[in-house]
């Protein structure tokens, strides 16, 4: 299969670089790191929320 070492990496990171400017690359960072911390607090609220078998036991 296709290995990337150490050189290849860098390459690409350089290109991505060159391509889009380190400003966008922070920012869509930002947005992204954003959106996950925002889907992983939908799913603990989703946890919190969903009825236990206790609850269900109660319901009966």
């Amino acid at each position: 299969m296709f290995r990337l070492g150490p050189w290849e990496i860098g390459g690409i990171v350089l290109i991505i670089l060159l391509l889009f400017g380190p400003g966008r690359i922070v920012k869509v960072a930002g947005e992204l790191g954003q959106g996950m911390r925002t889907f992983r607090d939908n799913l603990v609220d989703k946890k919190d929320q969903s009825p236990t078998d206790e609850d269900k036991e109660e319901k009966k």
